[in-house]
Order: structure tokens, then sequence, then C-alpha cells
């Protein structure tokens, strides 16, 4: 008989797979971010299930926290986070001319 812990490891390991196919297939860098913080919080989960709060704790800080920072940092410095504020221009159409 499978106990529930088995079960949640397994559930958790698929959605680890998934995550990480999905990060390979993805093709917009910001979606791709989003999935690697996601698989770095299920890699938390299944830490504390496996009972290691220490490396649930490292996961957390490094893996979701301060990588994820720097790779949204990172983003902003090379544009690949497109932000629309009132007070920007628009991007001229082909054709347009600049008044």
């Amino acid at each position: 008989m499978v106990d529930t812990q088995t079960v949640l490891v397994w559930i958790l390991l698929g959605f680890l797979i998934t995550c990480a196919v999905a990060s390979m297939i993805t093709k917009n860098l910001l979606t791709t971010v989003l999935i690697f913080m996601s698989y770095s919080l299920v890699m938390t989960i299944i830490w504390i299930v496996l009972e290691s709060p220490d490396l649930a704790g490292t996961e957390a800080a490094v893996g979701a926290g301060v990588t994820t920072i720097l790779f949204f940092i990172t983003l902003k410095k090379i544009g690949a986070l497109h932000t629309n504020k009132k007070g920007k221009k628009k991007k001229l159409k082909e054709g347009e001319e600049n008044e």
C-alpha cells in the first residue's frame, strides 16, 4: 500500500519534470524566469517533505529568492521587460516620420 507522502513526492517530481520541459520550450524570457522560480519553490517543498529543513531554507533563499531577483534585474537591463507608461513615446510604425 502506498502512503500519501510517497504520492505527494511523485506528484511534485512530475511537476519538476514539467517545469524543466516548459522552461526549455518557452520562448519568452520572463515566462522562463517564472517557471524557474516555481521549479525552485517545488524543490523547497520536496526538501521539506524529505525532512531536510536546512536544504529547504537554502533552496528557498537562493533558488527562488536571490536568483530570481538577479534574473529580473538582468531582464530589465537587457530590455526584455517592456513598460508602457503614459509619459513615454510609443514606437513609430513603419512609414511614419518623427515630428
